[in-house]
């Protein structure tokens, strides 16, 4: 029986399609929704959107997830809002709205640029139209491993790139982590770049990834994250690439079973706030805010990382062929044409990736 599954995984979100904006209408639930919080804001005051700033008075916000209630990513949302809540002593209330009840991540991106919903967890991969410096986390290979990004992340450089989305309305909060994209297949392995090479793979709709397809010497298909598991199924393509968690909560395993964790991409995930928003809150607020923001890091890393550890361990159980990749070096050999195609656009950043991967 053929089933596809829904969406899961972050970057899987994404199809890189045109924005609410260009579509026409808001869907009727994120309308409904924005306007009820709306409501809220104005019985509450000045919403925290005046100049003079909030002072003592009750704001409600919205924050937007599109990954289910017991995601890593919604769990760091919740503990963000529980931090806001305890700090502001209930005096600011965040609500999180999980599994895209205000919309698709996409669609919800334009509106919190709008104002219309006031946050939202988002890759970066889809920020890249709005913030073209988010493009960087597109890059194959550029990170060892996770401490790597992550001395990146917390670095001067990785902060600044934060800061660079103020100018498309957006005020960055923080990063939280993101996991890794590897490959996985039908019936062929991936044990070597060069098997690769003649495969159809699943991509996004991100001149990057179809860049590094192309370069391995793969078939890259773009299409709806939705339709991955039919067409894997019925043969369409060969395989796609993710993280783990999606793998398997997407049961993308059922169908190809054969993983290999090459971790070719590590798409930052961001905490961002309607610039406007923002501006409008009390010093006192902004502190509450970017402080809670920054305490749970710690939490929803240490969620994903379990989350990862318990997926791999179901993924085995299942009899998924998992193939660890422990030199990367042929790897980024392979992929190096589109490092030098896109690289000058990002050299501050890759030169500073560089610096602390010794660090």
């Amino acid at each position: 029986m053929t089933k596809s599954k829904g969406i899961v995984g972050s970057m899987g979100n994404w199809n890189g399609g045109p924005l609410m904006g260009r579509r026409g209408l808001l869907k009727a639930g994120a309308f409904s929704a924005a306007a009820m919080s709306t409501l809220s804001l104005a019985a509450c005051g000045d919403g925290g959107s005046s100049s003079g700033g909030s002072g003592g008075a009750e704001l409600k916000f919205r924050l937007a997830e599109t990954h289910p209630e017991d995601y890593p990513t919604t769990l760091g949302d919740k503990k963000f809002a529980d931090l806001v809540r305890e700090a502001s002593d209930g005096r600011i209330d965040i609500q999180v709205f999980a599994g895209g009840q205000l919309g698709e991540e996409s669609d919800v991106i334009e509106q919190v640029q709008m104002g219309s919903i006031e946050m939202t967890r988002v890759s970066s991969a889809p920020m890249t139209e709005f913030s073209s410096g988010m493009g960087l986390f597109g890059l194959p290979y550029i990170f060892d491993d996770a401490d790597h990004m992550w001395r990146f992340l917390d670095d001067d450089s990785g902060q600044q790139l934060l800061g660079s989305m103020e100018d498309a309305g957006f005020k960055g909060l923080c990063y939280f982590d993101p996991g890794a994209r590897s490959f996985y297949t039908r019936e062929k392995a991936i044990l070597t770049p060069a098997d690769v090479k003649g495969q159809k793979f699943r991509v996004q709709e991100s001149e990057v990834i179809i860049d590094f397809i192309k370069a391995l010497g793969g078939s890259p298909t773009p299409m709806d994250y939705g339709e991955v598991y039919s067409s894997l199924q019925s043969g369409l393509i060969d395989g796609a690439e993710n993280n783990e968690p999606s793998y398997y909560s997407a049961t993308h395993y059922e169908v190809a079973p054969n993983f290999t964790r090459d971790e070719h991409m590590r798409v930052a995930e961001i905490l961002v706030m309607n610039q406007d928003s923002w501006n409008g809150l009390s010093d006192e607020d902004k502190d509450i805010i970017q402080q809670a923001a920054t305490d749970a890091i710690p939490f929803q890393r240490e969620k994903w990382d379990a989350q990862v550890e318990s997926d791999m361990a179901k993924l085995k159980e299942a009899g998924v062929k998992i193939t660890e990749v422990d030199d990367i070096t042929p790897w980024r050999e392979a992929a190096q044409p589109v490092l030098d195609k896109y690289g000058e656009e990002f050299a501050e950043y890759l030169d500073k990736i560089d610096e602390l991967r010794q660090a």
